[in-house]
């Protein structure tokens, strides 16, 4: 799918608030408040948005602690890359899960309410997956930026 400047301007718009009407993110975009439900519609089913979601506060539900885990695993096949991946999806406390090059195979971003709640985590995630060589985890100490907005160049449309 290609973008035009407006579908730039407004994905601009839409990832810093996505609760604007249509109205309002037409008059922010310069289009009327149809021609932006059409390309929002479109952006959707192209998989271009990918979600439209509320960003938590962790203290306030309950899991004010995170963490940054390096994982390493015993061998790098297929097959138990496709494993580990799929345990990442099936598991709530695991917030981002990236599969990256270097000393380590993923880096994990995981929540807790306790240091004892991720004790036990590490327990059942890590210690009883035989295709885990081994982890390294590092407490986060504070949020500083928590988004997913991507820079877009305008002037590159």
């Amino acid at each position: 799918m290609e973008l035009d400047r407006l579908d730039a301007r407004l994905l601009s718009v839409l990832q810093t608030n996505n609760r604007h009407n249509y109205e309002v993110l037409g008059e922010l975009v310069g289009l009327s408040p149809t021609a932006v439900q059409r390309r929002v519609r479109r952006l959707r089913e192209q998989g271009v948005i990918e979600a439209d979601v509320s960003i938590v506060k962790p203290k306030m539900i309950g899991r004010p602690i995170a963490m940054l885990v390096l994982v390493s695993l015993e061998r790098e096949r297929a097959d138990i890359v496709d494993r580990f991946k799929q345990s990442i999806r099936q598991t709530p406390e695991v917030m981002n899960g990236y599969y990256i090059t270097g000393e380590s195979d993923f880096v994990l971003i995981v929540t807790a309410q306790s240091m004892e709640d991720y004790e036990v985590f590490t327990r059942k995630f890590f210690y009883e997956n035989p295709d885990i060589k081994g982890f390294k985890t590092m407490v986060i100490m504070d949020r500083v930026k928590v988004g997913f907005a991507l820079p877009i160049d305008l002037s590159a449309f």
